[in-house]
């Protein structure tokens, strides 16, 4: 895979899953994992890449995911009802702005 130097890194982060397999009434991208929560990990990832754009797709406790990334420029786009893997990434696609997608 070739990655065009010109085109600005967009980056999109699936976090609307239940972790129903988890057994926890914390959501699975919230559970921390040395002192950070595990959303953390990806979106401080992307930055460090120089990803232009990150869209973090929430759905299941939206609100905690959302509230916890509020003050870091990333953009939400919400899954409302969970329809799999590829649907959650069809929620990201009007946040996007033509760049490289990983």
């Amino acid at each position: 895979m070739s990655v065009e130097k010109n085109n600005p890194l967009e980056v999109v982060i699936l976090a609307a899953g239940k972790g129903t397999r988890m057994r926890s009434s914390i959501p699975k991208v919230m559970h921390t994992v040395l002192g950070r929560p595990m959303l953390g990990y990806p979106v401080l990832l992307a930055k460090q890449l120089g990803a232009s754009n990150i869209v973090v797709v929430t759905g299941h406790h939206a609100e905690q995911a959302e509230a916890y990334l509020a003050d870091q420029g990333v953009k939400f786009a919400r899954q409302a009802e969970q329809l799999g893997t590829g649907h959650a990434f069809l929620q990201a696609v009007p946040h996007l702005q033509g760049g490289d997608v990983f």
